[in-house]
């Protein structure tokens, strides 16, 4: 029997409004205009469990990984950590030091005017955990141990330290509020492929550690693979497709998952190249989204149910998927 949810998402929406300003929208009679980044989102993540959710470039991923943190507020629905609204866990220190981020560009994420010691131990000292210097001081050596770094490295500034090395100190000061949950955005497209190894394989070894939840966000199917109990992928700020990694992976049922993984080059099928479905078109404004299912103009599989009604969710063999195709049995040769 799975464990309660640490944190989940009950049909969350978040809307940004992009409209030029109130002079010019008068002047040229122009309405106002509103993004819809995120798109009811529902789902909900175990403890010690991993949910990632991957697409393409613009389809609300980001967006969802600040919503999770309370960085931004949910226009619509609600998120909650371990039953509680976040807005109630805002409020509570001692559960808002529960979550934290890892941000994908570790450079910028880092202070380069602090030492390395000062950066890990800052969350330390926000949520008042330790208190003497030499309580704070031992915490910050264990912590950059922990992450395979050596304690003198507390001495140096981000700058003196390699991608990989400087993503080591974000995941160090992740670590210092003793969280339950973290969301991952994109830890590792910034590295070296090698790295971006090293980086996962401490991750795991944390979560199994330290019994750590993960929301992970990615581009790159391969890191999502190695990491995923759960997977979503998320099109024009709705998730399309839901279930267990590895059934997700084996078999895909939505068209935009399909395309997706037929993007990745396999060498073992050179000679089925020519059957693969890859991406196609562009993806479309959210400012100005589809009618219906907002896949249809880029599926092959569209007709105009697709075009005139939005699809809802049609349990395909334990994995959730939103389209009009699968639920007639359209998808299948």
């Amino acid at each position: 029997m799975l464990d309660a949810a640490v944190l989940e998402a009950v049909e969350v929406s978040r809307t940004f409004d992009v409209s030029k300003p109130w002079l010019q929208r008068a002047l040229s009679r122009a309405p106002r205009q509103v993004l819809r980044a995120v798109d009811d989102v529902s789902f909900a993540i175990p403890k010690g469990r991993t949910l990632s959710l991957v697409g393409e470039s613009g389809c609300g991923k980001s967006t969802v990984a600040r919503l999770a943190v309370g960085l931004y507020a949910p226009s619509g629905g609600e998120i909650r950590f371990e039953g509680q609204p976040l807005s109630a866990a805002r409020a509570q220190p001692a559960l808002r030091r529960r979550m934290n981020m890892i941000f994908q560009d570790p450079y910028a994420s880092l202070n380069p005017r602090w030492r390395v010691r000062d950066i890990v131990a800052e969350p330390i000292r926000a949520f008042r955990i330790l208190k003497g210097r030499g309580e704070i001081a031992d915490r910050v050596a264990q912590l950059l141990t922990q992450v395979n770094l050596s304690p003198r490295d507390g001495e140096r500034y981000p700058h003196e330290f390699s991608g990989g090395q400087r993503q080591r100190i974000s995941i160090a000061r992740a670590l210092s509020s003793e969280p339950d949950f973290l969301v991952c955005d994109e830890p590792t497209s910034a590295l070296d492929v090698s790295v971006q190894a090293q980086i996962l394989n401490l991750m795991r070894d944390l979560q199994d550690r330290l019994h750590l939840t993960y929301l992970f966000i990615s581009h790159n199917l391969a890191v999502v693979r190695q990491m995923s109990d759960q997977l979503g992928v998320m099109y024009l700020g709705r998730i399309v497709e839901q279930g267990p990694g590895e059934a997700v992976f084996a078999t895909p049922r939505h068209p935009y998952t399909r395309m997706l993984l037929d993007a990745i080059p396999d060498l073992e099928k050179v000679g089925e190249q020519a059957a693969r479905m890859p991406v196609a078109g562009e993806v479309p404004s959210p400012i100005n989204p589809p009618s219906g299912c907002p896949f249809h103009p880029r599926c092959p599989l569209a007709n105009a149910r697709c075009v005139a009604e939005k699809p809802a969710y049609t349990n395909a063999g334990g994995v959730l998927v939103a389209c009009h195709a699968v639920e007639e049995g359209r998808d299948r040769p």
